[in-house]
């Protein structure tokens, strides 16, 4: 389930729940307080990829805390 999987808290990307690190950018800033979820599958056409800075496709938390 989403609820149970970390956040980083520097580029928003959702984790595995038993992750020490993020799998995209390597910082162990993650969490479990976050909401609302987007997956990104082309962030080069995407609008909301490009609001959000995000360059590789995957799933990431629209708020982190």
């Amino acid at each position: 389930m989403a609820e149970d999987r970390l956040a980083c808290r520097e580029c928003h990307y959702v984790n595995d729940p038993d992750s020490q690190t993020c799998a995209l950018c390597g910082s162990s800033s993650l969490t479990e307080d976050w909401a609302g979820y987007v997956i990104i599958t082309h962030p080069e056409d995407s609008q909301i990829a490009e609001e959000m800075n995000v360059t590789e496709p995957g799933s990431y938390a629209l708020k982190v805390r």
